[in-house]
This record gives structure tokens, sequence and C-alpha cells, in this order.
């Protein structure tokens, strides 16, 4: 990392990084806040579509970490973005929780089960097999297919639970339409990040616990990557890839070091 250009944005995963099932993981506070005292752009990424920002804001701050409510850029958002550039003022039969739909509604998007132009798949804690079924019809009657995220299962305290990924499957299997996934490991996330912070690629590093969809879609952006192994990724997982981040810590603690080694000279 020492020969590159210096490094004066961070993108970092929150599940697996920052917390783990809503607990901060030592050293996320402190990351958060020398990012703040020195001055530097950030965002705060996940797949996760059921929060808003704002609930993302108060789940983090309950566990210690402060972070702006701007800051934090969801699948969510990154769907609405995607979605008001391909077709503005459009219509959408979507399963979801409030951080989808607030973010469509914030686009000008109506929310409608009558000829939408999409059926858009969020995560939920309660999938409903009539909701199910309506998005296989309107899908098979011309909608397209959209999800925020290919993440098969999701974290919870009692063990995995399914997420969008394996909703996704499942409607594929019934209509041969696979969606187009917005969220990780599409660099389009990456990418619609940059933007929002107006940082470059060749400047910025992303910070994540799954090397198959945090570390793949910031490689595949041209950033920088930092894999910790406090979340998804075991140490022995690293070499099976035919990629390598550009570095493995243990945990966002042994970042808190590198924001000012790798910051531009002042």
């Amino acid at each position: 990392m020492t020969n590159r250009r210096p490094v004066d944005s961070w993108l970092t995963d929150m599940d697996g990084v920052l917390v783990h099932e809503e607990h901060a993981i030592p050293g996320a506070a402190q990351f958060l806040q020398r990012l703040q005292e020195t001055g530097r752009r950030f965002l705060v990424l996940t797949n996760n579509s059921i929060y808003t920002p704002r609930d993302l804001r108060a789940r983090l701050a309950a566990g210690g970490i402060d972070v702006p409510e701007e800051a934090i850029w969801t699948s969510a958002l990154a769907t609405a973005q995607f979605l008001d550039d391909q077709r503005a003022n459009g219509s959408a039969y979507v399963l979801g929780e409030s951080g989808l739909t607030t973010a469509l509604h914030d686009i000008g998007y109506i929310m409608s089960s009558r000829d939408p132009d999409y059926v858009v798949l969020g995560e939920t804690r309660t999938y409903s097999f009539e909701a199910i079924t309506r998005a296989i019809r309107l899908i098979d009657k011309g909608a397209r297919f959209i999800a925020t995220n290919p993440d098969a299962t999701g974290p919870s305290a009692e063990g995995s639970l399914p997420a969008t990924g394996s909703i996704a499957a499942l409607i594929t299997k019934a209509t041969g339409v696979e969606p187009y996934y917005i969220g990780k490991p599409n660099p389009l996330m990456m990418r619609s990040a940059l933007n929002r912070i107006d940082a470059h690629s060749e400047t910025t590093v992303m910070i994540g616990d799954r090397i198959d969809t945090d570390i793949v879609s910031g490689l595949e952006a041209g950033l920088r990557t930092i894999l910790v192994l406090s979340g998804s990724t075991q140490p022995h997982q690293v070499e099976r890839h035919p990629f390598v981040p550009t570095r493995v810590v243990d945990s966002i603690a042994d970042v808190v070091p590198l924001i000012d080694e790798f910051a531009p000279h002042e």
C-alpha cells in the first residue's frame, strides 16, 4: 500500500467489521472517530436493506459508535439510485422493509402491484408466501426483476436466516428470470459510494469481512482492500480464492494506525 497514492477516503462494511450482532467490535469507535478527526471522507456500507440510514445510525449509537446519517450507504439507497437513473418516476412492487420502501419513495417511485415497471426484492424478516406468489406472477407478465443484494443468509442470535438471495433463487426457479443484483459484490455499489463522497478509486480503501463480496467488489472497482478476520471469512479461507486482499488484519483496531500511515502529506 505504501507504493501507491496516499489514501484520503475510506469505505467500510458494517456487520463483521464495526459490529457483531449489534455489539461494537473493539476499535470500531476509535476508527470512525479518527476518520472524523482527520477530516477523511468515508462511508459505512451495508447490503442490509431493512433499515433506513437513520435507523442504522441509532442502532450503531446504541453500541457506542457515532456515525452521521449521511455517512451510511445501504443497498436500498444504491438500488433507488439505480432505478432513478434507469427509469425515473417509475413504479415497483416491493418485497422489503422501510429501508427499501423509504428509499424508493424518496426518488418519486410509486409502490404498485398493477403492472409495475419492476419487482424489487429486498430483505425482510417476514417474507409472505402471498407476496412471493404475486411477485412471480408480475415477473411472468413482464416486470423487470431487481434484488438489493445476493446474500443467501443473514445472522441472528438463533442462527442463520434466509435472506434476499435465497428468496431470489425461489423466484428465479419459478419464473426462469434472474434478478439484477445491486449490492455487493456488484462493483456498482462501490462506484455509487465513491460518487456519493466525491472520492477516487485510486485513493480509497475498502474494508470488509467477506472476501467473496466486500473484497471482490472493492477489487473490481479498482480500490485497495483490507480484509478483517473478525467476521465471516476465516484465515484458512483466504488462500482458496484466486485473488487476495491488499492486506489482511485481525480486526478494525489494526486499521486505526493505517489512517495516518497512508494519509496524504499535509
